[in-house]
């Protein structure tokens, strides 16, 4: 992850060697030849790659959240635009896109960054999109104790835009409502206009 607490999947790292062993050969199976110029190092950029995209594996949302602190702060606060890649499940193919994330506090509070750390531990891993918007807000839920969380998560999923319907461009969108956000439709009404300023 970005900034100076990088992770990786130390599984990944510990099973290198099978790990390029079976990239080798998928890549012989499909019909490549797996001593080609541009294919000798695939297997062990593929290894490496994992090690950082599937570094979630490693981390405990929950602590990525970090020392909270006490505040009177009783008001809405949102990080918008939180960039994330994962990995869909079904496929193994790539998805993206942003995350945006909006809590009433009640006492407590987490560092900003902290919020956007949340994102990259559970969307570095295998998953789909829905289970990635219900586990931020669960997760706020459970260690903040907030009046209120909701999530919006928008994503592009190249499953469904490079394969299958090949609908390229096509946006998927997700949200989770918890607390005063659910009973308010007037909270949520004023969070979603925020996002689109």
């Amino acid at each position: 992850m970005a900034g100076k607490k990088d992770y990786v999947n130390s599984l990944v790292s510990d099973n290198r060697e099978q790990i390029e062993h079976h990239v080798k050969e998928i890549l012989r199976l499909i019909g490549e030849d797996v001593e080609r110029e541009g294919l000798i190092e695939t297997p062990a950029r593929v290894t490496r790659m994992y090690e950082e995209i599937f570094a979630g594996y490693d981390v405990d949302p929950r602590e990525v959240l970090g020392v909270t602190f006490d505040e009177q702060h009783e008001e809405l606060v949102i990080v918008r635009d939180i960039v994330y890649y994962s990995q869909c499940e079904h496929h193994m193919a790539p998805f993206f896109g942003k995350a945006h994330i909006g809590y009433i506090p009640s006492g407590k509070i987490a560092g900003l960054s902290k919020l956007a750390r949340l994102v990259e531990a559970i969307t570095r891993r295998l998953q789909v999109q829905e289970r990635i918007t219900s586990q931020i807000a669960d997760i706020l839920e459970e260690v903040l104790l907030p009046h209120g969380v909701m999530v919006v998560v928008e994503g592009e999923h190249l499953c469904m835009c490079a394969r299958g319907v090949k609908k390229p461009g096509s946006k998927t969108v997700t949200s989770a409502v918890r607390g005063e956000f659910r009973a308010n439709p007037a909270l949520r009404s004023e969070f979603l206009s925020l996002l689109k300023q």
